[in-house]
């Protein structure tokens, strides 16, 4: 799917809390997880909150369509700042390419959205920028790091999104070896933005999961365990 940004609305001001998925009633704004939705995708994949090996997690299903969930928050830029997550995943997608617009599809990611920085961004960026606030009352992130479960592309290597310099794509996982099984992955996001983008990165403004499959048209089944960000 494109990775056009989305619209942040009010951000809970310095908080790093995450809430946990383990310990959630339910999956909407109340609860700190909304849906993430995109322009002209209509099909949407479906969460829900279920429980495997006595533990609650939300389960993603996608079916030749797109959309997430994301935890609206701001949080200040620091030397090191992990991200630590747990995922599994039914099987990757035969026609993924993290390279490829026709191939931009991942059974699971995860993405970290920074806030924009208008002193480094041109005229035009900015204007257009601005007419989103004006319509919508909403502002848009800036650059974004996207943690995939990636087909071809190897695991470590960062690549640009084939749709916008303005969002990496960072392979945690690779390939089908450890489809059916729970992976833990641990990320300094500030590092990670550091040899992405090559400066020093902004605040944090959202962190969301996403299944989509609307580019290749596959479907896959994933499973997010609880999400934390710590220094």
């Amino acid at each position: 799917m494109a990775a056009s940004p989305w619209l942040l609305g009010n951000a809970q001001a310095d908080s790093p809390t995450l809430p946990a998925f383990s310990t959630l009633t339910s999956l909407d704004k109340s609860a700190g997880w909304e849906p993430l939705e995109f322009p002209k995708i209509e099909q949407h994949s479906r969460y829900e909150l279920v429980t495997e090996n006595g533990t609650q997690v939300v389960r993603a299903q996608t079916d030749g369509g797109a959309s997430g969930l994301i935890a609206r928050l701001k949080v200040e830029p620091s030397e090191s700042l992990v991200l630590r997550w747990r995922w599994k995943v039914s099987n990757v997608f035969e026609r993924g390419d993290a390279r490829k617009k026709s191939g931009d599809d991942y059974p699971a990611r995860i993405y970290v959205a920074f806030e924009f920085q208008p002193d480094k961004a041109g005229f035009f960026e900015r204007a257009k920028r601005k007419a989103v606030e004006v319509v919508f009352g909403e502002t848009l992130p800036g650059n974004a790091l996207n943690y995939i479960w990636a087909n071809t592309v190897p695991e470590g290597e960062i690549v640009p999104n084939p749709y916008t310099d303005q969002t990496m794509m960072v392979a945690v996982n690779s390939g089908p070896e450890r489809v059916g099984e729970w992976v833990t992955v641990e990320r300094d996001i500030m590092a990670d933005y550091r040899e992405a983008f090559g400066g020093a990165p902004p605040p944090v403004v959202g962190i969301a999961i996403m299944s989509d499959s609307d580019n290749t048209g596959e479907s896959a089944t994933a499973w997010y365990g609880d999400i934390t960000l710590a220094p």
